[in-house]
């Protein structure tokens, strides 16, 4: 098991100055821009922040993340096709586990952790255009 650790954290470290590097810019400048753009709409439809809301309301929850999931899965896909030619070129073999983490922190982490924050700006400005 340690050996398995290690070689993944370490595949993981060789990613940021190996071929394809490109994509770790890239594929987490999109999700943003995804989570800006619909973090804006939640602010003007007078949503709540929505990582909070995940976190919080069973009610809402599973509705959101399907939103969620609609807006950033063909970022995750692309995520996992560009790690798995990554994997291809570098090793000669595929890990489906690191694909699918690299692909979770290029485009699921960045939409999740700005979208609430896009929708806390949008909605600061709003208060502040309004008075």
């Amino acid at each position: 098991m340690d050996e398995i650790l290690t070689r993944f954290f370490g595949d993981l470290a060789g990613r940021i100055g190996g071929p394809l590097s490109f994509r770790l810019i890239l594929q987490p400048a999109v999700a943003i821009y995804l989570a800006i753009r619909a973090g804006v709409l939640d602010a003007h439809n007078g949503r709540p922040p929505y990582f909070w809301t995940i976190l919080s309301d069973r009610a809402d929850r599973s509705e959101l993340l399907n939103e969620g999931w609609k807006a950033v899965a063909k970022v995750f896909v692309l995520a996992v096709l560009i790690d798995v030619v990554y994997q291809l070129w570098v090793y000669r073999w595929w890990y489906p586990v690191e694909s699918l983490v690299v692909a979770f922190v290029l485009a699921c982490l960045p939409y999740l952790l700005v979208r609430g924050l896009a929708n806390r700006i949008a909605r600061a400005r709003q208060h502040v255009h309004l008075r």
